[in-house]
């Protein structure tokens, strides 16, 4: 969530932190800041306010600095204020600290050690440097640092800078991600390997409760008793025209333009003369398992979801899924030969991280599908499958999407008995997904028309269903436009209360066995003032259908009918003159619970 980059060398770091941060804007935040050695002055300036990176550039645009450390903040204790940004400061101003996650215990800390301290803030962070202050009172800075660690509870991603030396940053981390790199100009220490990209010839992720000691040439890696820890730096390769916008004005029309790039790159990946390329004994684990359990949040379930019914078409074997965040602590009975799979774009999604741990406890065998291979739940579940989407900058999940549910179905694929011709079926979605975009004119038109009202819903049957709860997320999170996806048959049950005069009504349609009954169920929201908009198939098509896309394999349908919905979405906010890639109130990547 929060974001957080600091460097140390001969560079500027006034220019690589606020050029970290932009970006790692696409995270979410609330208000920013940032601390910079005034090469002028001899001191440590801290500039924050609310609002954008950008008036960060301009407040510090003619500092020169070697050291400095900044953050994007999303609100987890306290008002969005200059006051709580990072950031934060000890009593004495000696030790300054920006903060990645949640102190559950922080107020027992200020009881037991902080009485007679004054807060600024209303933050749990400020604890954490005061405690570090007073405890340097009677040893060292690092011993000081490992102290407070050692009293920590819950999740922390921490840069820590001592006024008394300009020529060192320290840094912990124990749940949210943090990453260093280094090149021959010096050490940038970040949450996100994207705001390495320029700066880094190699690079480590750092496991957790790992503290570091960086200087302009060096960084020493220790555990929280101080016994140094040696580990191997990985050569960096990044492209970074990846996280550039190019031709397009917002980076997720950029994405949705890439999807049927990513699903070839999945396929180049996986995939050789029909003979899959994935890790065998994952593959006997997955056979041998009596039932499979997939954990997800937000986009990502609803990619489970639509796996669950290629899973189980394929292989002929049950499956479960569950929100992450509800099987973390309301744990329904688990088969004892079960096998899990974890999808999450990041790989560092909190409640999939407390899922894992339980899960491991119980000798539970684990898969995570994710974007960012070197991630946290990558490393630390049994096996992991890299969806290859590339770099997803906005928000609103579009590629990362499309490329979990092409995996699950090469996964599943190299599961069952082979009567699919899998080169032959993704290769033609694909094509399909690349002729829809190639005319999509239509989209925006139909947005204008139709899509301008503060409610709106999409209906379907099956993996239609499944979409629409997809599609009706992507609306809601960009335009705001209050949008349910609803099980079409549902809709007699209750839900069509909710329909008024002029609702659009958005029915998707990919599946012969249930194309007439989800017109029916369309039919009964028109007779109640409903606007109908149908997504479908050429195959399925009737007169006045508004949306045609290509036939393709029946289990690869949602890849391609979440196209004019990921469409809708973007146009609507286009429309409205929201913030497309970086919509209000959220977070890329959700590392605290």
């Amino acid at each position: 969530m929060c974001g957080i980059v600091g460097y140390i060398g001969s560079s500027n770091a006034r220019n690589i932190i606020i050029e970290g941060l932009e970006k790692l804007e696409y995270r979410g935040y609330d208000s920013a800041g940032i601390t910079l050695y005034n090469l002028s002055s001899n001191i440590f300036n801290i500039y924050k306010d609310i609002g954008r990176v950008s008036t960060l550039s301009r407040t510090t645009n003619n500092i020169l600095s070697n050291i400095g450390i900044g953050h994007t903040r999303w609100a987890t204790h306290g008002k969005v204020n200059a006051v709580n940004a990072h950031p934060h400061q000890s009593s004495s101003g000696r030790f300054i600290i920006v903060h990645n996650g949640v102190i559950e215990n922080y107020k027992q800390l200020k009881n037991q050690y902080l009485k007679n301290h004054t807060f600024i803030s209303e933050t749990d962070t400020e604890v954490i440097a005061h405690l570090i202050d007073s405890f340097s009172t009677i040893m060292d800075v690092e011993k000081s640092i490992v102290s407070t660690l050692n009293l920590l509870q819950g999740s922390y991603a921490l840069l820590i800078i001592d006024n008394k030396d300009p020529n060192t940053i320290y840094a912990a981390k124990n749940k949210p991600p943090l990453i260093i790199g280094k090149d021959q100009e010096g050490v940038t220490i970040t949450s996100d390997i994207l705001a390495l990209a320029g700066y880094a010839k190699t690079y480590h992720v750092l496991a957790d409760k790992t503290f570091v000691v960086s200087q302009k040439d060096s960084a020493k890696l220790y555990d929280y008793d101080l016994n140094e820890i040696q580990v191997h730096f990985d050569e960096f390769n990044f492209d970074i025209k990846s996280s550039e916008k190019g031709i397009f004005e917002h980076f997720m029309l950029k994405e949705i333009h890439e999807q049927p790039t990513v699903i070839r790159r999945i396929m180049k990946e996986y995939i050789y003369d029909s003979s899959i390329n994935i890790n065998q004994s994952l593959l006997n684990d997955l056979k041998q398992s009596s039932r499979i359990y997939i954990l997800a949040a937000g986009t990502s379930m609803h990619a489970g979801i639509v796996g669950k019914k290629i899973i189980e078409d394929l292989i002929k074997k049950p499956v479960e899924v569950h929100i992450a965040s509800e099987f973390a602590y309301n744990t329904p009975l688990i088969d004892p030969n079960a096998f899990f799979i974890l999808i999450s774009q990041s790989g560092e999604t909190a409640d999939l991280r407390t899922c894992l741990t339980r899960l491991k406890k119980q000798d539970y065998k684990t898969l995570t599908i994710t974007n960012v291979i070197t991630s946290t739940l990558a490393r630390e579940s049994l096996y992991a499958l890299e969806i290859f989407a590339g770099p997803e900058i906005a928000v609103a999940s579009t590629k990362a999407y499309v490329a979990q549910i092409g995996m699950l179905f090469i996964l599943a694929y190299a599961l069952s008995d082979k009567t699919i011709d899998i080169q032959y079926e993704l290769s033609k979605t694909a094509q399909a997904m690349e002729n829809f975009l190639l005319s999509d004119s239509h989209i925006r038109d139909l947005v204008v028309k139709y899509i301008n009202t503060k409610h709106a819903f999409y209906i379907g049957r099956g993996m239609d269903y499944a979409t629409s709860l997809e599609a009706a997320l992507k609306l809601k999170e960009i335009s705001y436009i209050h949008t349910e996806g609803f099980a079409a048959g549902e809709l007699k049950h209750g839900t069509i209360a909710l329909i008024e005069d002029k609702t659009p009504v958005i029915a998707i349609i990919s599946h012969e066995s249930i194309k007439l009954n989800t017109r029916s169920n369309l039919e009964e929201t028109v007779s109640r003032g409903a606007i109908p908009i149908v997504i479908t198939l050429e195959s399925l098509k009737s007169e006045g259908d508004d949306i045609i896309l290509e036939d393709v394999h029946p289990l690869l349908t949602p890849i391609l009918t979440i196209l004019p919905a990921q469409l809708i979405a973007y146009y609507a906010a286009y429309e409205l003159g929201y913030d497309i890639d970086k919509p209000r109130n959220l977070a890329k990547s959700v590392t605290v619970e």
